[in-house]
């Protein structure tokens, strides 16, 4: 599976030490630069900045190569949704709403980070509790009741636990 990447996921990704996940995931996982550049901003957390500015090899940056319609939304989810169309990608890993909300209506699949999580548990690569815990410790704020409703998916499924 190919995937073209927003910063949030990137950012708490790395945030939680869970990033590895993505190159055991998607076959080809690319981002532009303009993502690059939210993730190496000065307020980004060090981990983030540190992780953004060496990416790792299986992290492929590349420039949107047509046009960026104005969308209306932050220059790093504009440049993904273009990239995402442009490559054909089977999936847009993106956390906000207006960005999903924009992807969705040009056809382009979209998976964001408790998705990745809960496919990565799936696939015993990760501890579901243990990720959802440390997500829940960053700025993140996802969808409780989602999230509550994957882990009991995983309880049953007997996920890995530690």
């Amino acid at each position: 599976m190919s995937g073209v990447a927003d910063s949030s996921p990137l950012h708490y990704l790395v945030q939680i030490k869970a990033e590895d996940v993505l190159r055991q995931i998607f076959v080809e996982l690319i981002t532009p630069p303009e993502v690059i550049a939210e993730l190496t901003h000065p307020r980004a957390p060090d981990a983030v900045r540190s992780w953004a500015a060496d990416p790792p090899s299986w992290l492929r940056v590349m420039p949107v190569r047509g046009g960026v319609d104005d969308l209306g939304l932050g220059p790093g989810e504009t440049a993904a949704i273009a990239l995402a169309l442009e490559t054909h990608a089977d999936t847009l890993l993106i956390d906000e709403r207006a960005g999903t909300s924009v992807a969705k209506r040009r056809g382009i699949r979209t998976t964001g980070t408790v998705a990745i999580l809960a496919m990565a548990a799936e696939r015993k690569l990760i501890s579901l509790p243990d990720a959802f815990a440390a997500l829940r410790a960053t700025s993140f704020r996802g969808p409780d009741a989602l999230m509550n409703g994957l882990l009991e998916l995983d309880r049953e499924r007997g996920g890995q636990h530690g």
